[in-house]
């Protein structure tokens, strides 16, 4: 009697558990990623600053032709209704993308957002793109392509102005 009595609480004990169960047959929830870009040395393009106008620190390239930069040379800036053209200020690199087959091509588009900064890609008189406020082209493994910059300062008022750009990259062809 004592065993049928035990066994009844032990099925009681197992209907209640699994009665007590959660359902999860439907489950719904609103989620939010985000990420952050840091450098690194094997990224898909890699920056490296040419000129000593440029430098690249904690994944961010900076620009800085004044007399606050610290590697300045002389002068406090650049003359008012004048145009400046500095080649090979940074180059872009392709790094990453090989394999023992040989390697991939990357598309890489910068757009700058001053009217008064362009940008190109290679020689100043032989561009493979720009000038322009946007350009794209492709950098093949192992074939830096030196990046260009033109400071139109035509009916820009004296001081400080500053600008973005925005890089882009994904393997090729360009879209």
């Amino acid at each position: 009697m004592n065993k049928l009595f035990g066994l009844a609480l032990l099925m009681i004990g197992m209907v209640l558990a699994v009665g007590a169960g959660a359902n999860f047959r439907y489950y719904s929830a609103d989620r939010q990623a985000s990420f952050d870009v840091v450098s690194d040395d094997n990224e898909l393009i890699d920056l490296t600053a040419l000129q000593p106008y440029v430098t690249y620190d904690a994944g961010k390239l900076y620009i800085d032709i004044s007399h606050y930069n610290p590697n300045h040379n002389g002068g406090a800036g650049m003359s008012p209704n004048t145009t400046y053209v500095f080649e090979e200020m940074f180059k872009v690199s392709n790094e990453l993308w090989e394999n023992n087959n040989g390697s991939y091509p990357i598309c890489v588009t910068i757009k700058t957002q001053h009217t008064g900064v362009t940008i190109f890609a290679g020689n100043y008189t032989r561009p493979i793109a720009g000038p322009a406020s946007n350009i794209q082209f492709i950098v093949e493994h192992g074939d830096p392509v030196p990046i260009g910059m033109i400071f139109n300062n035509y009916n820009v008022s004296m001081g400080s102005y500053q600008f973005q750009m925005s890089f882009e990259a994904y393997p090729a062809p360009c879209q």
